[in-house]
C-alpha cells in the first residue's frame, strides 16, 4: 500500500533529505546573489532547509543515544545546533580585529558583543519559558511524565531531569564570572582560558558517563537504532555532518534576508542583529526541541535547551576574543561600550534567575510566564525607546536604564528562589561534585551517586 510505503521511516528521512535539495542547488549555482534571489526568497529556501536539517539533527542525537552517553549525544547537538550563532559572531569579531582603532571596528565588536547577548536571552526568554509551555500544552492530548498537574493559577509543572545538575552547576558558575567580564575592559584571554577551560571540564565528564539504556524510540530513530553497529554509527555521523553543514550554511542567508526583510518595514539594522538574527540562527535549536517534545520526550528537550545555553555562555563568549585576535594578528581583547557592559550584566542577571527556577529540577508554568513576560517587556520598551526619541544619545541613555532596571529586578528575583531553594542548590552541586568524582575516578558512576 502507498500510504504504509510513506509512514515508513526511510519515507520521513527522504523527505526530510528532499527540504534541504533547493539549497544544496542554490549553494553549487553561487549562493543566492549569483542567481539573484530577493530576500523573500532566500528566506523561503534557506528557512526550509533549516527545517528540514533540524529533523535530520534530531534523529541522529536520538540514534546516538544506543552507543554514547545521552548527555553527550545531547551536547553534539547542541553545539552543531547553535553552529549558526557562533558563525555570526565570529564574523562581527573578525571584522572587529581586522579593523582596530577605527569606527568600523569599535562598531563591529559592539554588534559582535550584542549579538552573543540577544542569543543568550532569547534562548532563555523564548526557549526555555517557551518549550516549558508548550510541554504543559503538549501533556493535554499526549503522555508525559515529566509534567506534574496541579491546582491553581499557572501552577502546572515540568519536571526536569536530575542528570542535569552538571550542566546547571557548570553553567551558574560561568554566569558568575560573566558579571566579571566587563570589568577587565572587554573579553580577553583570561576570559577564554576560563570560559573554555570550564566547557571542556564540562565535556570531560559526561563524555565519561555510563551509556544508559537508551529510551525507547518510534521512527526513524528507532529504524536506525535497529541496524548494525557497523552500519549505525556510519550513519549517525553522516547526518551529523550533514545537518550541520546545512545549518551552518543556510542560517546566515536566512538571517541576513530576515534583517532585510525587516529594514525593509523600517526595523532599525542594530536592532535587528541583535535580535533577528540571533533569533533565526536559534531556530534550529528550538524546532529540535519542539520535535522531542512533540514526542513527550520533554526531558531531552530541556537537556538539549540547558546544554546549549551552557556552550553559548561558554565557548561563544570565549571564542570571541580567540576570533579577534587572528584577525588582529597579536593577542588582543575585544572592546565594547557601555551599552555592551549593560547588555552582558542583564543577560547575566537573566541566566541567574533562570538558574535559581531550575534549582529544585522543575519549571512551573508561572515561572515560565514570568521568564517570557520579563523578556518580551525589555525588548519591546527598548525598541519603543528606539524608535521614539530623536536623539541617538538620549535613546542610548533611556536603553541602558532600562537594562538596568531589568538586571536588578532578575537579580531580586534570583535572589530570593536561591535563598528560599538553598538546600536544593546544596544538593545539586553535591551531585555534580559526585558525578565529576566518578567520571575521574575508577568508582562506577552508579556507586558515586549513592
Amino acid at each position: 500500500m502507498l500510504s504504509e510505503r510513506l509512514k515508513h521511516p526511510l519515507a520521513a528521512l527522504a523527505f526530510a533529505l528532499l527540504l534541504t535539495a533547493p539549497w544544496v542547488g542554490v549553494e553549487f549555482a553561487g549562493g543566492p546573489d549569483a542567481l539573484g534571489l530577493p530576500p523573500l526568497a532566500t528566506v523561503a529556501v534557506s528557512g526550509v532547509a533549516v527545517l528540514g536539517s533540524s529533523f535530520l539533527l534530531a534523529w541522529a542525537a536520538e540514534t546516538a543515544e544506543e552507543d554514547v552517553p545521552q548527555a553527550f549525544a545531547i551536547a553534539v547537538l547542541a553545539v552543531l545546533a547553535v553552529a549558526p550563532e557562533y558563525a555570526v559572531d565570529a564574523l562581527y569579531a573578525w571584522t572587529a580585529g581586522a579593523n582596530v582603532g577605527t569606527e568600523r571596528g569599535v562598531e563591529a565588536a559592539n554588534l559582535a558583543v550584542a549579538n552573543m547577548t540577544g542569543a543568550n536571552r532569547i534562548l532563555i526568554g523564548l526557549g526555555w519559558s517557551g518549550i516549558a509551555i508548550f510541554t504543559v500544552y503538549r501533556a493535554l492530548s499526549s503522555e508525559d511524565a515529566a509534567v506534574e498537574r496541579r491546582g491553581g493559577l499557572l501552577a502546572s509543572r515540568v519536571q526536569l531531569d536530575r542528570n542535569i545538575s552538571t550542566e546547571i552547576t557548570f553553567l551558574l558558575v560561568a554566569t558568575v564570572f560573566a558579571f566579571f567580564v566587563p570589568l577587565n575592559g572587554g573579553i580577553g584571554v583570561l576570559d577564554t582560558v576560563f570560559l573554555v577551560g570550564l566547557y571542556v571540564a564540562y565535556i570531560g565528564i559526561v563524555i565519561r558517563g555510563d551509556v544508559e539504556p537508551p529510551q525507547e524510540q518510534v521512527g526513524v530513530p528507532a529504524y536506525l537504532q535497529e541496524r548494525a553497529r557497523n552500519l549505525r554509527i556510519p550513519i549517525v555521523l553522516a547526518l551529523f555532518a550533514y545537518s550541520g553543514a546545512m545549518i551552518f550554511t543556510a542560517v546566515h542567508p536566512f538571517a541576513h534576508g530576515l534583517e532585510t526583510l525587516g529594514e525593509d518595514f523600517g526595523v532599525p539594522a542594530f536592532f535587528m542583529i541583535q535580535w533577528i538574527a540571533p533569533l533565526a540562527s536559534e531556530s534550529p535549536e528550538l524546532i529540535v526541541v519542539a520535535y522531542l517534545v512533540n514526542k513527550a520526550r520533554s526531558t531531552a528537550g530541556f537537556n538539549a535547551l540547558i546544554s546549549s545555553k551552557l556552550n553559548q555562555w561558554t565557548l561563544l563568549i570565549g571564542t570571541l576574543a580567540v576570533v579577534y585576535s587572528i584577525a588582529a594578528g597579536q593577542v588582543g581583547t575585544l572592546p565594547f561600550d557601555h551599552k555592551q557592559t549593560a547588555e552582558i550584566w542583564i543577560t547575566a542577571a537573566q541566566s541567574a534567575f533562570a538558574l535559581a527556577v531550575l534549582a529544585n529540577f522543575n519549571i512551573s508554568l508561572r515561572e515560565a510566564v514570568t521568564l517570557l513576560v520579563l523578556f518580551v517587556s525589555q525588548v519591546v520598551a527598548e525598541y519603543y525607546v528606539i524608535q521614539t526619541v530623536a536623539s541617538e544619545a538620549r535613546a542610548t541613555e533611556l536603553s541602558i536604564q532600562i537594562l538596568y532596571a531589568y538586571t536588578a529586578v532578575y537579580l531580586a528575583l534570583a535572589a530570593v528562589l536561591f535563598w528560599l531553594r538553598r538546600d536544593s542548590l546544596q544538593r545539586l552541586v553535591q551531585r555534580t561534585l559526585r558525578n565529576a568524582s566518578a567520571a575521574f575516578s575508577s568508582t562506577p558512576a552508579a556507586e558515586a551517586d549513592d
